[in-house]
């Protein structure tokens, strides 16, 4: 039997916005709120960020505007270890900016990022370095939603048949109900899913856009063409349906003190397993332990445990993760 496919070990180029973000500290609805902490937000660079932690050479590629900001997000980032030398500085548009404001019934998220310095990235940006020698595009679907040309970018980068690219190209389907009040996100986003090599996507998310009764094999169904399809379903397990077929692992049980970024940071575990050659369970299992540090922490980026105690975990027998896995916690 042939190997089953991975994408080809080297760099991965990350390409959406980032904004600065303010919340209110310690939470409490933003009306009555005394203090907000600032910090960053965006679903690409904390993908780079979390792959900078597992050894993989990560550039974020995006545009901020010449502001405190702007040079806050991306001191941030490259902070984590990501190349960011790739960063455009808009001197004519603002850095992106939204503001949290939790309360009963949950985090609502108010979005500034209309006409930011990201919203006018276009197809160009795919052009020379870093994408030249990179081995791995990734971007979501937010990107697509923030204006025409972030549309274009996308579309552009998915153009080509998989076997014809240069770099495989992963694609998260991030659904943002809010920055698609056309009520075009179910068709673009299933279009844009089925020509990428790896889609990552919630089984909540999919049945919102396409179909509350969904199955897991049925969203495959519904994007039979990428080579790798990641269903997660939250905390309970996710499910990788390759050419070898389907497997699903259960997810590491964790206490949750905010679920902000556990995605993002699933999507770097899951990657760097591809990337380093892993099979389809050490790649999930490394996805839901990097998802497991983003949720032990307030914000989107924690810290990793240490390698040993990774290894200890990607090495569990199936029934040892199942019984061991919820057990770890992580400084």
């Amino acid at each position: 039997m042939a190997a089953p496919w991975r994408p080809t070990p080297g760099s991965v180029v990350c390409v959406g916005e980032t904004m600065a973000a303010l919340a209110p500290d310690p939470p409490s609805p933003l009306l009555n709120a005394a203090h907000l902490r600032l910090s960053v937000a965006g679903a690409e660079s904390n993908v780079a960020m979390y792959l900078a932690d597992h050894g993989i050479p990560a550039a974020w590629l995006s545009a901020l505007g010449d502001d405190p900001l702007g040079h806050r997000v991306r001191a941030t980032v490259a902070a984590a270890g990501v190349d960011v030398s790739y960063v455009r500085t808009d001197p004519h548009r603002p850095t992106g900016l939204l503001v949290k404001d939790p309360g009963p019934a949950g985090t609502r998220v108010h979005y500034y990022r209309r006409g930011s310095a990201a919203s006018a990235l276009g197809p160009e940006a795919l052009d020379g370095e870093p994408l030249r020698t990179a081995a791995l595009l990734h971007l979501t679907g937010i990107t697509p939603a923030l204006s025409e040309s972030c549309r274009q970018l996308v579309l552009r980068a998915l153009a080509t048949d998989p076997g014809a690219r240069p770099y495989a190209v992963s694609f998260d389907v991030n659904h943002r109900a809010a920055l698609w009040p056309d009520g075009s996100a179910p068709a673009v986003l299933r279009e844009l899913a089925d020509r990428a090599d790896i889609v990552f996507v919630g089984l909540d998310e999919a049945q919102a856009l396409w179909g509350e009764h969904l199955t897991a094999a049925g969203i495959r169904a519904l994007l039979p063409r990428p080579r790798i399809l990641v269903v997660k379903d939250g905390p309970n397990a996710a499910t990788a349906f390759t050419a070898e077929g389907s497997h699903t692992e259960p997810a590491s049980r964790t206490t949750v003190v905010e679920p902000v970024g556990a995605g993002d940071a699933f999507a770097a575990g899951f990657l760097a397993g591809l990337l380093r050659g892993a099979t389809t369970t050490r790649a999930l299992r490394l996805g839901h332990i990097t998802a497991a540090s983003a949720l032990q922490v307030t914000g989107d980026h924690g810290p990793l445990p240490h390698p040993k105690e990774t290894e200890a975990l990607l090495a569990l027998s199936a029934r040892e993760w199942t019984e061991r896995a919820g057990t770890f916690r992580f400084p």
